[in-house]
C-alpha cells in the first residue's frame, strides 16, 4: 500500500526540537512519507531572544518552478512559520493550486505566544498568516495567535465558553475552513478549542496542565493532529488525540533542564 506522501512548508531550526525537526519523527513514525520545503534557516527557538535568521523566499520560488516542471506532487501540505508576506502570498498561491486538486492544507500560523508576537517578530507578520488562512482546511492556532489573527484582546486570566466559540469562528470568518485553538483557558480550564466546518459544530477539550512549558508542542500538536485526520478521524477525534499524546511526551520529559529546545522526540516515540 502506497504511503501518504506530507509535505511541510516551515522553518528549519539548527539548534532545538521544534519546528519541522518536531514534526517529521513523528508522521515517519506513524508511517507517512515526509518532505519539506524551508521558509527560512533559523540558528535557534525566537525564545532564547537572540538568533539568526535566513530568509529562503527566493529558493522557495525556484523550487516551486523545478517541482512543477518534475511533476512532483503531495496527498497533504502542512505549513508553519512564513518569514514574510511576500513569502506568504507565494506559498499560498503553491497551496492553492494544490488545494483545488483536492489536496488538504493545514496552516499552522506561527507567530506568537502569551500575549505577543516573537521576539523580532514585525507586525506585519499578523497580515501573512492571514493570507496563509485563506488556503487553509484547517488551522491550529494557539490562543495568542488567535487573537492576533481575529483582532481581540489577549486575556490572561481566560475567557468564557462562549468568548471562545465567538473567537473561534473569527478565525474562521478570515478564511479557514476549520479551526482548533490551542492553549486557552475556558471557564478556569486550560482548553483546545474547535470549529468543524464539515458539520458546523464546535467543540471543547479541556486538559490537566503539567507545570513545565516546552517549545515546539505546538509542532507536536499539529502532528499528530494532521496524522490523524489523514487516517480517517473527525476533528474533534483528532484533536483530542493530539491533546493526549502532547500531555504524554510532556510528562515523560517533565525533568529537563532546556525546555527550549524542545521534546527530543526521537527518543519519546515509545509514548506515541
Amino acid at each position: 500500500m502506497r504511503k501518504k506522501q506530507v509535505l511541510l512548508i516551515g522553518d528549519m531550526v539548527s539548534y532545538g526540537k521544534i519546528a519541522t525537526s518536531a514534526m517529521t519523527p513523528i508522521l515517519s513514525h506513524e508511517g507517512f512519507v515526509t518532505y519539506n520545503l524551508p521558509t527560512a534557516l533559523v540558528s535557534n527557538n525566537f525564545e532564547y531572544k537572540n538568533y539568526a535568521l535566513l530568509d529562503t523566499t527566493d529558493y522557495i520560488r525556484q523550487t516551486i518552478k523545478v517541482w512543477s516542471t518534475l511533476g512532483f506532487g503531495f496527498d497533504a501540505v502542512a505549513t508553519g512559520f512564513i518569514a514574510s508576506l511576500e513569502q506568504a502570498r507565494l506559498v499560498a498561491d503553491f497551496c492553492r493550486g494544490l488545494s483545488e486538486k483536492g489536496i488538504p492544507i493545514f496552516v499552522d500560523p506561527i507567530m506568537g505566544d502569551e500575549g505577543r508576537l516573537y521576539t523580532g517578530m514585525p507586525e506585519t507578520m499578523v497580515d501573512s498568516m492571514k493570507a496563509m488562512l485563506k488556503v487553509a482546511h484547517v488551522c491550529f492556532p494557539n490562543y495568542t495567535e488567535a487573537c492576533l489573527l481575529a483582532g481581540r484582546q489577549y486575556r490572561s486570566e481566560g475567557i468564557t465558553a462562549d468568548e471562545a466559540f465567538s473567537l473561534v469562528d473569527d478565525v474562521h470568518a478570515t478564511g479557514a475552513a476549520s479551526v482548533v485553538i490551542t492553549s486557552m483557558m475556558v471557564d478556569s480550564r486550560p482548553s483546545v478549542v474547535g470549529y468543524n466546518a464539515s458539520d458546523d459544530g464546535h467543540f471543547i477539550i479541556n486538559y490537566d496542565q503539567l507545570p513545565i512549558q516546552f517549545s515546539g508542542t505546538g509542532d507536536v500538536f499539529a502532528a499528530e493532529m494532521i496524522v490523524h485526520l489523514l487516517s480517517g478521524d473527525t476533528l474533534e477525534a483528532a484533536a483530542r488525540e493530539a491533546v493526549d499524546t502532547v500531555y504524554r511526551l510532556i510528562y515523560k520529559n517533565r525533568n529537563a533542564q532546556d525546555p527550549y529546545r524542545g521534546i527530543p522526540i526521537e527518543e519519546s516515540l515509545d509514548v506515541l
